[in-house]
């Protein structure tokens, strides 16, 4: 069985930055990853609010100086799925990590930085038309589109960002929102809106339903207030309503809010002791690049002063 000082479960942001933090601070750190380095970061077009880069970055140029600045320092990178976290009294507490391969991890103390998935469109075509119009990745999937017309769905930072995004090389975008007004920035609002024969803005208006044989070829919206249909002929669909935690293998008496969501305190402690939480798969008001990145390090700083305890 492996034994570490420290677990961080996650390579975005938040988790990658843990570990840097961790292992300067001379602590043996495993940081595990399911996928690639960087998490949501990889599928972003680009971040123009990441302090000091103010023509803005590259999602996966991000990851990629993120990553590379961890792998200047030992950190064991260890590929695989968490299955399920258990609290067993040897010595104290311990943490076993149950992995997928079957190994088991055994660490006085877990930093979970699992972030978070997008948050599915729920209407019953939804599953047919995955990979067939479907998509929760303008920037994985867009230029598929190139020279098509498209939607996206959303009102926030991400759906507009990536709006932006799309009009440089599809023909046209539709904005579907299901208010009047939007949560994401006016800076964005403002660039959208001196394109409007680029991008179109569908108010109040949610998805009905999606069509089209063998691959999406039309969107239905429907008003919100009047309840009239409209078809909007488009061959791609891009989902961007929120998200929903990826941390479904803590253990059941993990304080989570409705949504799934782990409950922490300021300093990032869950409700069991030695159980850390950053980035997006917390529970949280703003989920950024930059907020992520600081609650890894206020993990990590956690995590050390509870080992300190406990050594004491």
């Amino acid at each position: 069985m492996l034994k570490f000082d420290a677990v961080v479960i996650g390579s975005g942001p938040a988790g990658l930055n843990a570990s840097l933090y961790l292992v300067r601070a001379g602590l043996r750190t495993a940081l595990i990853e399911k996928n690639s380095s960087g998490g949501q970061v990889l599928s972003t077009s680009e971040i123009e609010n990441y302090l000091g880069f103010p023509k803005g970055v590259k999602g996966w140029e991000l990851a990629d100086l993120f990553t590379a600045h961890v792998n200047e320092y030992d950190v064991e990178h260890i590929r695989g799925e968490v299955l399920k976290i258990e609290t067993i009294e040897e010595n104290g507490t311990m943490h076993v990590l149950h992995m997928q391969n079957g190994e088991q991890i055994k660490t006085r103390a877990v930093i979970i930085a699992t972030g978070a998935s997008s948050r599915p469109l729920g209407v019953p075509e939804e599953e047919t038309y995955k990979g067939k119009g479907v998509s929760y990745c303008a920037l994985c999937d867009g230029n598929f589109y190139r020279g098509l017309d498209v939607a996206i769905v959303g009102g926030g930072n991400s759906a507009l960002e990536e709006a932006l995004y799309l009009s440089r090389i599809v023909n046209k975008v539709y904005i579907i929102h299901r208010r009047e007004g939007f949560r994401g920035a006016q800076i964005y609002l403002d660039k959208i809106r001196a394109v409007p024969e680029k991008i179109e803005l569908v108010t109040s208006c949610v998805v009905d339903s999606l069509a089209g044989e063998p691959t999406l070829k039309k969107v239905i919206v429907r008003h919100v207030e009047t309840n009239e249909k409209r078809e909007l002929p488009v061959e791609g669909i891009f989902v961007y309503i929120g998200h929903v935690s990826n941390a479904r293998f803590v253990p059941e008496n993990l304080e989570r809010n409705e949504q799934g969501f782990i409950l922490t305190d300021q300093e990032m402690q869950t409700n069991i002791p030695g159980i850390f939480a950053a980035g997006d798969t917390r529970a949280k008001l703003c989920s950024q690049v930059c907020t992520a990145v600081g609650d890894g390090a206020t993990a990590a700083n956690s995590l050390i002063r509870y080992l300190e305890q406990l050594n004491a």
